[in-house]
C-alpha cells in the first residue's frame, strides 16, 4: 500500500502542472499527471488516486464529461480547478458530482486545506458504526440523542434546522449546492425554493455562530450554495 496519498492532476497547462508538482510533492503527495481528459480517465482507472484535481478546459473533452464518466464508477473526491468563475459553471460541475471548486488563480494553502478535507471524507467509516457525535468550534451535535450544544448549553433546533445541519455535517468541507440541500432536506419538489434555505441558514447561524453576520462555521459560497467549515 502506498504511504503517500496519490493525487491525479488532469490539466493541459504545463506551467500549472509544474507549479502544482512543486507544491504538492514537497507536501508528501504522490502526483500523477494527465494533459487530457481521456488520459486522465485511464490513469484514474489504473492508478486509483485518492483525489482528482481537474481543469475544465481540456483539449479533447469537457471537464464536466470527465466528472460524469468518473462518477459512473468511482466515488473519488474531485476538486475542480478552473478559470471559469461564473456561478452557472460552479453549480453545473458540483451538481454533476464534483466535491469542490476552486477558481484560478488560487492560493496553494487553500488548495491544500481543501485536499485535506477531501482525504478525510474519503476515509471509509468503521463498518456498521454510525457517527455518534460531531464537534466544530463551540458547537457539538449528539446524533444518538439528537441534541445540539453550544458552549456546553443545549440549543433548541427545529426538526428542519436539525436535518439541515445534519446534511451539512455529512458533506462537511464540501460545497453543497442550493438544489442539493433543498432536495435532501425538503424533497425534490422544493429544489427551486431558495428562500426557504436562506431563512433556515440564517436561523442556524443565529443559534450557532458568535456573530451571525460574520459566520465562522456555516459559510456561503455566493450563488452556489453553502459549506460547513472542516479545517
Amino acid at each position: 500500500m502506498a504511504t503517500n496519498p496519490i493525487i491525479l492532476l488532469i490539466e493541459d497547462d504545463a506551467s500549472i502542472r509544474r507549479f502544482l508538482r512543486a507544491s504538492l510533492v514537497t507536501q508528501g503527495y504522490e502526483l500523477i499527471e494527465a494533459a487530457a481528459g481521456k488520459e486522465g480517465l485511464a490513469l484514474a482507472a489504473s492508478r486509483v488516486p485518492d483525489v482528482v484535481l481537474l481543469d475544465l478546459g481540456l483539449p479533447d473533452m469537457e471537464g464536466l464529461e470527465v466528472i460524469q464518466q468518473l462518477r459512473s464508477w468511482s466515488n473519488v473526491p474531485i476538486i475542480v480547478l478552473s478559470a471559469r468563475g461564473q456561478e452557472r459553471d460552479k453549480v453545473a460541475n458540483l451538481d454533476a458530482g464534483a466535491d469542490d471548486y476552486l477558481t484560478k488563480p488560487f492560493g496553494v494553502g487553500e488548495l491544500l486545506a481543501r485536499m485535506r478535507v477531501a482525504l478525510r471524507k474519503a476515509v471509509p467509516a468503521e463498518e456498521g458504526k454510525p457517527e455518534e457525535s460531531y464537534s466544530l468550534g463551540k458547537f457539538r451535535v449528539d446524533f444518538q440523542r439528537r441534541l445540539v450544544f453550544r458552549d456546553q448549553e443545549e440549543v433548541h433546533l427545529t426538526p428542519i434546522e436539525y436535518k439541515l445541519l445534519s446534511v451539512l455535517i455529512k458533506h462537511r468541507g464540501k460545497v453543497v449546492t442550493h438544489r442539493q440541500l433543498l432536495k435532501e432536506v425538503w424533497g425534490p419538489s422544493y429544489i427551486e425554493q431558495n428562500p426557504y434555505l436562506r431563512i433556515f441558514i440564517l436561523n442556524l447561524r443565529r443559534k450557532l455562530e458568535d456573530d451571525p453576520t460574520r459566520p465562522q462555521y456555516l459559510l456561503t459560497e455566493p450563488g452556489v450554495g453553502y459549506r460547513l467549515r472542516d479545517d
